[in-house]
C-alpha cells in the first residue's frame, strides 16, 4: 500500500484521512497546525497527538521535510541561498537537490522557490536546464522550501516567487495545490497577491491559472522582441509564438486585472540594442505591464555575456521614453552563486 503524502493534503482532505484512521475530527486541525503553522520537522514532535495516533501516521503516511545540505549567506546584502535534499520517499533514493533563495528587501522578505527538479524548457542562458527534467515537485516540497527557510532565518516570509528551477506551468496540479495551501488561513496565510509565478509562456497553463482565480502576479519570460530572435534563446519559441503567449497574458489580465510582468534577460550583442528596445516597446504598447530588465548571469556552458552598464541604461531609457514601465533588477547574492541553477549544478558535479 502506497503511503499518503499528508503535507500535500488540504485540511478537508486531511479530515477524511484522520476519520478513516478512527480518530476524532479535531485531530486533523491539530495535525494541520503542526505541519503548516508550527512547521514541525517530525511527526514525533507533535506533542498534543497521542503516541498511538503518531504511530498510525508514521505507518500509513510519509512526512515531507527538506534537508538543507548547503546554505550560503551573502556578506553583501544578506541574501541566503539554500540547497535542499529531497525526501527519499519521493526521489526513489536519488541524490536530488533543489535550490531556494531568501531575499531581504525594505518591504519584507521574499523567497524564490523551485517548482521542479531540473527543467525541460531548455532556455539557452539558464543553468537550470542543463541536466534536463528529473521530476515535478509536490505541493509539500514547494511549501517546505518556505517553511525551512522561515525556520532557519527566524523571520516571516512576506512574498513568494515561483521563479527558481523548473517551469511552474509544466507542474500545474501541484502549483494550484501549493497556491491554495499557502494562502489558507489555517496555514501561513500568505495572500496569493503576494505570490509571483514565472513562466516561459505556456498558454494553456496561463489560461488555467486565470480561470482558477489565482490572483497572483504573472511574469512572462520574454527575452526577445520577435520570434526569430526568441527561438535562438528559448526552444519553446519553436512551438509557441510571442503572439500566442501575449494572447494568453492578455486573457490573464482581463480575468484578474493584475498587471503583467515581462522578464527580459539582456545578453550582450544578442538582444540588448536600441533597436531591440524600440521593437519591444512597440510590441508591448498599450498593455498594462512592467518590464523587468535582467543583465544575464554568465554560465560556463554558454558564451553569453551580460550587457554593459551603458547598454542597460540606454535600453531602459528607450522603454521609458516610449511609456513602458520598466526597471533593472537589483543584483542580489552575487558572491554566493545566487543565480538560478548555479549552486545545484556545482553540487551535483
Amino acid at each position: 500500500m502506497e503511503k499518503i503524502d499528508i503535507k500535500s493534503l488540504s485540511l478537508d482532505e486531511l479530515k477524511e484521512v484522520v476519520k478513516e484512521m478512527g480518530e476524532p475530527a479535531f485531530r486533523a486541525k491539530q495535525l494541520y497546525d503542526w505541519m503548516h503553522v508550527k512547521l514541525s520537522d517530525s511527526i514525533d514532535g507533535m506533542s498534543n497527538l497521542s503516541k498511538e495516533f503518531r504511530e498510525k501516521l508514521k505507518a500509513t503516511c510519509y512526512y515531507t521535510v527538506l534537508e538543507p545540505v548547503q546554505v550560503l549567506r551573502s556578506k553583501l546584502d544578506g541574501t541566503c541561498k539554500y540547497l535542499f535534499r529531497l525526501p527519499e520517499e519521493q526521489q526513489k533514493l536519488k541524490n536530488n537537490v533543489i535550490e531556494s533563495v531568501l531575499m531581504r528587501y525594505k518591504h519584507g522578505n521574499s523567497v524564490c522557490i523551485s517548482s521542479q527538479v531540473g527543467c525541460r524548457m531548455g532556455c539557452r542562458f539558464c543553468a537550470s536546464t542543463l541536466g534536463g527534467l528529473e521530476r515535478n515537485l509536490t505541493a509539500a516540497e514547494m511549501l517546505e522550501q518556505i517553511y525551512r527557510i522561515q525556520q532557519d532565518s527566524g523571520e516571516r516570509v512576506d512574498n513568494v516567487v515561483v521563479m527558481g528551477t523548473g517551469e511552474p506551468m509544466d507542474n500545474l496540479d501541484n502549483l494550484f495545490r501549493f497556491l491554495n495551501m499557502l494562502s489558507d488561513e489555517n496555514g501561513l496565510h500568505i495572500s496569493k497577491r503576494n505570490v509571483t509565478v514565472s513562466t516561459c509562456g505556456l498558454p494553456d497553463g496561463i489560461r488555467a491559472l486565470a480561470d482558477a482565480g489565482a490572483d497572483c502576479t504573472l511574469a512572462l519570460s520574454l527575452h526577445a522582441p520577435n520570434d526569430e530572435l526568441r527561438r535562438t534563446l528559448m526552444p519553446i519559441a519553436n512551438k509557441i509564438s510571442i503572439r500566442e503567449a501575449l494572447a494568453a497574458t492578455d486573457y490573464y489580465f482581463e480575468k484578474t486585472k493584475r498587471r503583467i510582468s515581462f522578464e527580459y534577460s539582456l545578453v550582450s550583442g544578442v538582444n540588448d540594442t536600441r533597436e531591440h528596445a524600440l521593437e519591444l516597446a512597440q510590441l508591448l504598447k498599450g498593455r498594462n505591464c512592467h518590464v523587468n530588465l535582467i543583465p544575464v548571469n554568465p554560465i560556463a556552458e554558454r558564451d553569453y555575456k551580460a550587457s554593459t552598464a551603458p547598454n542597460v541604461a540606454e535600453f531602459l531609457s528607450v522603454l521609458e521614453q516610449n511609456h513602458i514601465n520598466a526597471t533593472v533588477r537589483r543584483t542580489l547574492g552575487s558572491d554566493i552563486s545566487a543565480s538560478c541553477g548555479q549552486l545545484r549544478k556545482s553540487y551535483r558535479a
